[in-house]
């Protein structure tokens, strides 16, 4: 099964910062066994949906390089390498809408690390700090579905320059 965890991305700053949304629903399959009765959005989904949107931020925010060169010129894609400092302060329940902010802390060669706040009308519901690899990955169809997606993402943003 494929998680797709954003709605909508709100703002996108290269560079700097990103904001995007994430509407729960009771259709959601993962809501039925988490807790029968009782439907709590899992924890670690929470933040692969604040990794999401990090890491659409994290490849718009990468620089071309001499690395991209010797790599002929691929595409370099954002994969998660590291979550620190996670911290859950309130259930997301089937109904929240879901506040995804993201701000770039570092970015490196080949490398970029965000901090990421999720909140639920304004109460922080997690918080993380994501670190991302930047890697060339030599295959279109990766590419294909990622612009897909990204473009469906941000319709309506202006002068935002998707890789």
């Amino acid at each position: 099964m494929r998680f797709i965890l954003v709605d909508r991305v709100l703002e996108l700053v290269p560079g700097a910062r990103a904001r995007a949304v994430k509407c729960v629903t009771l259709s959601e399959d993962y809501l039925a066994d988490h807790f029968p009765g009782y439907a709590v959005m899992p924890g670690v989904l929470l933040i692969e949906s604040l990794a999401q949107v990090g890491g659409l931020l994290a490849e718009v925010s990468a620089k071309k390089s001499d690395a991209d060169a010797r790599e002929g010129d691929l595409v370099r894609r954002a994969i998660l390498a590291q979550v620190d400092r996670a911290k859950f302060e309130r259930m997301v329940v089937p109904g929240d809408r879901v506040e995804l902010v993201v701000t770039l802390e570092q970015s490196m060669e080949g490398a970029a690390r965000v901090a990421g706040e999720a909140t639920v009308d304004g109460e922080r519901a997690a918080r993380c700090n994501l670190t991302f690899a930047l890697r060339a990955v030599p295959f279109e169809r990766v590419h294909k579905e990622r612009r897909a997606l990204y473009e469906q993402w941000t319709r309506g943003l202006e002068g935002v320059e998707l890789p």
